[in-house]
């Protein structure tokens, strides 16, 4: 084997993305990396490529043969290749079709109001506990899992099952684990959504069960937006509080004028990084980019963290910083054809949160020093498993 970097690379803090991601993009704008499965990808690690490969139709998320693909990891849903190579761009138009409407701009935003009444029920709750107190626990997990149940129709009191097998489908690790995983949630979903014909609510189970036939694909889809829709955010409260707590100068504005809080979550969402796993595509032919040619067959790896630091793009990038000018947006949501359908959604969650918890709760802080934090290692979405926190006394 060659002698290629092999990602992801260590950081030094859970807070940073590596030195070397920096490094490589100036280098080398595009470089030939190995993963830690021993395959050569090529890392994407500057702003206007990532745009423009997110953009490219000769990069898909399939294969042509899915089983000598390239593997970015052992993750089910990230790891390797998805879909069928003959219909992906049909199919994928067609989900985006039939799931768009439930996640449509105008809709998330009328959720704003319950959403910021669960949060002030969560904060509540935290109020009523004897410091230090797991914020993860109380309020960065519970909150998504309950926002992600509303809207799509699951039941609250299943969090503990589907958790945990969320939980086997983020494994990195082992692909036939997290495949049966995967799996075992795309047949919970479609229980649900034959319930859901029986049973209708005011939901996005209830509006697919209106109109799809194939409940398998269809269902395999809302288990990956179950997942989704709760790992992604958990990760960006908890990501957020640190990043605040690490820059008092920039809490205290945001503590004195709760109307900073969706500054803040745009800087959340650009510097937040649980994870550092990237987007994967394929070519599905020879891609000529940027002097290079990127064959037929071979792994492309969009590094958005990476993306979201770079310096010809954001001033200072890794610099927290409430009045960061209007310029190009952050790739936390991705670009392009494949942008988060649920962009809106997270906004509104993290918004609700980040205008009250630190008006809430005054002196709120770390329990426990950084680096004592607990990563969840082995995981997809990774973050912590505890955040333990304290704080002087509770605004009313």
């Amino acid at each position: 084997m060659s002698e290629l970097p092999v990602i992801p690379f260590e950081r030094t803090t859970p807070l940073d993305v590596p030195a070397a991601y920096r490094e490589l993009r100036l280098q080398q704008g595009i470089a030939k990396v190995r993963t830690r499965t021993g395959d050569e990808v090529w890392l994407v690690s500057g702003y206007e490529d990532a745009r423009k490969l997110f953009a490219e139709p000769l990069l898909g998320r399939s294969h042509p043969e899915p089983e000598k693909a390239p593997r970015i990891s052992g993750s089910a849903l990230l790891g390797g290749p998805s879909g069928d190579h003959a219909t992906e761009k049909a199919d994928h138009e067609r989900m985006r079709r039939l799931f768009q409407p439930s996640f449509s701009a105008r809709r998330m935003k009328a959720l704003a109001d319950h959403v910021g009444t669960l949060v002030d029920e969560r904060l509540d709750h935290l109020a009523g506990l004897t410091p230090p107190a797991d914020l993860h626990a109380e309020l960065s997990f519970p909150l998504p899992v309950l926002v992600i149940c509303q809207l799509l129709g699951v039941p609250f009191e299943d969090r503990d099952y589907f958790g945990e097998v969320s939980i086997r489908m983020g494994d990195i690790d082992d692909a036939v684990k997290g495949e049966a995983a995967r799996a075992e949630m795309g047949a919970y979903m479609a229980g649900l959504i034959e319930r859901k014909r029986r049973e209708p609510g005011e939901d996005v189970l209830t509006d697919l069960a209106g109109v799809i036939d194939d409940d398998g694909t269809v269902a395999r889809l809302a288990g990956g937006l179950l997942f989704a829709g709760h790992e992604t955010t958990v990760g960006r409260i908890d990501y957020g509080v640190l990043l605040l707590l690490e820059r008092p100068d920039q809490l205290a504005e945001l503590e004195a004028d709760p109307s900073l809080a969706p500054a803040a979550v745009e800087e959340i969402l650009r510097m937040a990084v649980p994870s550092l796993h990237g987007i994967p595509r394929w070519a599905r032919e020879d891609v000529e980019y940027g002097g290079l040619t990127i064959r037929k067959g071979e792994a492309v790896l969009i590094s958005t963290d990476a993306a979201n630091r770079d310096e010809r793009v954001f001033s200072d990038p890794d610099v927290f910083d409430l009045h960061r000018k209007p310029g190009d947006p952050h790739l936390g949501f991705g670009y392009g054809p494949r942008f988060c359908l649920g962009a809106t959604l997270a906004r509104v969650e993290l918004e609700a949160v980040f205008s009250r918890l630190f008006q809430r709760f005054e002196g709120l802080r770390l329990a426990v020093p950084l680096p004592e934090l607990e990563v969840n290692t082995g995981r997809l979405t990774q973050g912590f498993a505890k955040l333990p926190v304290t704080w002087n006394s509770v605004r009313r």
